[in-house]
């Protein structure tokens, strides 16, 4: 028994237990009752021990009947022909065999269950027999009470199928709930990286090139007017990129252009456009492109750029202005290769805060698409970022 609620619950094995012990006290009792009264003067054998114990053998198993179906049905309608043929009164232990292939019925296919029913129907028939009714009555008492449990047993299996689908379909719709918020959770901490990356660039540009603005706006006004330019383009820019990202947040409610939610998300295409808003801070900044071109997974595509785009960002902060900053990406057979790496400059670098979370964002995304990623100080100075990211073969066969 559990309790639960303020209400108790009693298990089925409980209840099982409990009817079985009852059907067999009423069916002793009745048996030696009706013998006394009726059974004796017509001759029939006394009900004595071995009737009381085939009885017991008959009705006791249903305490177990929802464990072992088969193994209970077995053991009670095989008790119930024993008695029958040891020629004791008729009309007793009929109701257990019965239950018993209920439970076989409600429990098993139909063709598997068949069994059970052909088997109750012929030990009632031979119990009729026995107690000298017509065969056509025995036929017939033993069709009718195996058909109403066979039809009831039948909608009850319907009816349990039935609340199983629907609990199978109420679990199916939460798990598909669950990897729902799942997947929102994962585009809202690829969105949050993705601000990271944007806000740290161009707010680490307009850092270094508002110091440069200030540190030449009276020995050289063309300077400092080009860095307060760039102020206003890097501006733009990161403007620009965090609407796009903020409205993929709003996708669901009041996005009316959901086409033109994407197209913040750069990639290679624009590296011209970041490698200038770097020069712009101050720093000398080379690319070299080698290998085969071709376009890449977007995935794998902004991946690249968000690396490169970081490199920059930490040169700019740590290599100070007129630093020397090689970009190197080489197009292989099955993977992109990168490498960025950078020299002090001529100009101590303004001092930024930094958490560190740019290279562990970098080492997140390669290692989603299946790369490699290594940074650290070079050897005789400056820092270097190295790279890797698996791509598709190229076909070199001969079209």
């Amino acid at each position: 028994m559990q309790e639960g609620r303020g209400r108790i619950r009693i298990g089925p094995l409980v209840i099982d237990t409990v009817l079985a012990c009852v059907l067999a006290a009423v069916t002793i009792a009745y048996a030696k009752q009706a013998y006394a009264q009726l059974y004796q003067g017509q001759g029939w054998p006394p009900f004595g021990y071995l009737a009381c114990a085939l009885s017991l053998a008959v009705n006791l198993p249903l305490a177990v009947r929802r464990r072992a179906p088969w193994t209970v049905f077995i053991v009670s309608c095989g008790a119930f022909l024993v008695y029958t043929a040891a020629g004791f009164q008729p009309s007793v232990n009929l109701w257990a065999p019965l239950l018993a292939c209920y439970t076989v019925l409600v429990s098993h296919p139909a063709r598997r269950a068949a069994w059970a029913g052909a088997a109750t129907g012929a030990a009632w028939v031979v119990s009729g027999l026995a107690a000298e009714l017509a065969p056509v009555m025995a036929v017939a008492q033993a069709v009718i009470g195996v058909g109403i449990v066979w039809a009831y047993a039948h909608s009850n299996r319907r009816l349990t199928e039935r609340n199983a689908q629907v609990a199978l379909t109420a679990q199916l719709r939460r798990e598909e709930e669950l990897r729902a918020r799942h997947a929102l959770t994962e585009e809202r901490l690829r969105i949050a990286r993705e601000l990271h990356d944007v806000v740290a660039h161009h707010l680490s540009a307009l850092a270094v090139q508002a110091g440069v603005a200030d540190f030449v706006f009276t020995s050289d006004p063309v300077a400092a007017r080009q860095a307060v330019v760039s102020i206003g383009t890097s501006s733009r820019q990161a403007l620009e990129e965090m609407r796009g990202l903020l409205g993929v947040l709003r996708a669901g409610t009041d996005a009316g252009e959901p086409e033109q939610l994407y197209q913040s998300s750069p990639g290679l295409d624009r590296l011209d456009e970041l490698v200038d808003r770097t020069r712009a801070a101050g720093l000398d900044v080379t690319v070299a492109v080698t290998g085969q071109d071709r376009p890449l997974p977007s995935g794998v595509d902004l991946c690249a750029y968000r690396i490169v785009q970081e490199a920059l960002t930490n040169a700019a902060k740590h290599a100070g202005r007129g630093a020397r900053v090689e970009v190197r990406l080489v197009f292989e057979t099955d993977r992109l290769a990168g490498q960025i790496s950078d020299q002090g400059g001529t100009i101590a670098p303004v001092a930024l805060p930094s958490t560190g979370l740019g290279l562990l964002g970098m080492r997140e995304r390669v290692k989603l698409y299946g790369g490699s990623l290594r940074a650290g100080p070079r050897d005789g100075g400056g820092f270097e970022v190295v790279f890797t990211l698996p791509l598709a073969p190229v076909d070199s066969g001969d079209s």
